[in-house]
């Protein structure tokens, strides 16, 4: 029996053992690529770009508003009697074209410019601040698994301190010195911090994975064992704004505010359009041009200049002066929706405002009470080394230290969003408002 075909076996296992065997590949993100990959890849951006290419070209050729109309035409026919004999000159084929200019002028002509013009600079309006909604949304995302990460860390301590713990009470167990509930207490604790961090992983990992969705990246190399690393960390820098200076310098930038401004221009300028085409006279230029019988060849051109007066327009009640007054109420309505606008957007500046000034305190709370909780730990850990602490008030300790913590780490992840809230509400980047508006610490 030939030893080629298990030769050839064990030498495609010895290729496979490296593969078998890869590493887990790792990638890292920052997040200005994060932001960067979500904007080339988000489909709602895309028809947004689609529609401003759209109106961009619109814009570009506004000569189109006043180009005529022209058309051309062709026809041909035959003639014969279909009984008895055709009449001299009656039977026989006859060919014909044509070719037609029309023109119309009217004075709504330039408000219709002007429309296309508006309705590029609202699809630009629209495309600036979506890009700056998903780049904020992408930020919060990504800074919230950078503290979830860091949590993940937390949790981890917690884990290898609890089995320190178990082991030191199973070495104290056996050696008589604790009894067996103060080693069930700390098997207990053990299996809870095991619990906690297994859980906050998975929870971490689908949080991971809908954000590499959002921005349409994958795992390194496309398969499952690739292992992305967020660059960067949670520093916050405490803000002081006053809320009416806020209001005032930035308010006419919000992009609900300008789409307002827009929409009543626009509501304007269509009220005006609409006026000038029902109200103005028009002016209808055509020429038309004709040649048939090419034997013998004969052709005719005619020209024709119409001036049109609109009448009904002008009587009260008439069905086209309703359409011009219900236009004149709708241009009221969009300043009653600016208005709203306005309060909603000074109220929600207000709160942002008065919300990062009493978070601070909250973040310097927490900092007071996770300096409080470590120095009781240190304390209740030397006791139960000494055996004057039982194992149950040693881990209420460790619980309260990595409770106070974790409130440390969320309560400056809410301030961070509350500053990209915040940026949101004044149209302005964020770095930008902490560079404005932060205050270095003491």
């Amino acid at each position: 029996m030939s030893l080629k075909p298990f030769f050839l076996l064990f030498l495609l296992f010895f290729l496979l053992i490296p593969f078998l065997n890869a590493p887990a590949h790792t990638s890292e993100l920052s997040l200005e690529d994060a932001v960067g990959y979500a904007l080339e890849y988000n489909l709602s951006l895309k028809k947004i770009e689609i529609d401003l290419a759209s109106s961009g070209y619109s814009e570009k050729n506004l000569w189109s508003e006043i180009f005529p109309s022209i058309n051309a035409n062709a026809s041909a026919g035959f003639r014969n009697a279909l009984f008895g004999s055709a009449a001299p000159g009656n039977a026989g084929s006859n060919y014909s074209i044509g070719l037609g200019i029309s023109l119309g002028l009217n004075a709504g002509i330039p408000y219709a410019m002007k429309s296309i013009k508006l309705a590029h600079q609202g699809n630009i309006l629209k495309y600036e601040d979506a890009r700056n909604q998903l780049s904020i949304q992408v930020t919060k995302n990504f800074y919230s698994l950078i503290a979830e990460k860091n949590n993940l860390s937390l949790l981890d301590e917690v884990f290898n301190l609890a089995q320190r713990q178990f082991a030191r009470s199973e070495t104290l167990f056996r050696n008589g010195l604790v009894g067996e509930l103060s080693l069930t207490q700390s098997r207990l604790a053990l299996e809870n911090a095991r619990y906690n961090l297994g859980a906050a992983k998975i929870s971490h990992e689908n949080n991971m994975a809908d954000f590499l969705a959002l921005i349409g990246k994958t795992a390194p190399h496309g398969n499952s064992n690739g292992i992305i690393t967020l660059l960067g960390d949670v520093h916050i820098i405490k803000i002081e704004a006053d809320a009416e200076a806020l209001i005032n310098n930035y308010l006419p930038l919000r992009p609900d505010i300008v789409r307002n401004n827009q929409e009543i221009e626009r509501l304007t300028i269509a009220n005006m359009q609409n006026i000038m085409q029902s109200k103005a006279p028009s002016l209808n230029l055509s020429m038309d041009w004709s040649a048939s019988s090419f034997d013998p060849f004969t052709d005719s051109i005619s020209a024709t200049a119409r001036l049109s007066i609109p009448i009904d327009v002008w009587i009260p009640g008439t069905a086209k002066s309703q359409v011009i007054t219900k236009a004149s109420d709708a241009i009221e309505k969009a300043k009653l929706d600016l208005e709203n606008s306005e309060n909603s957007a000074k109220t929600q500046i207000r709160s942002l405002t008065a919300l990062l000034r009493n978070s601070w305190e909250s973040i310097l709370i927490a900092e007071l009470s996770l300096e409080a909780a470590q120095r009781s730990y240190q304390l209740t850990e030397q006791g139960f080394s000494n055996g004057t602490v039982e194992a149950l008030v040693l881990e209420d300790a460790r619980n309260n230290m990595a409770n106070a913590r974790q409130r440390l780490l969320q309560s400056e992840l809410s301030y961070f969003n509350m500053i990209l809230d915040l940026s949101s509400a004044l149209n302005v980047d964020w770095k930008n408002l902490i560079q404005i508006y932060g205050v270095p610490s003491e």
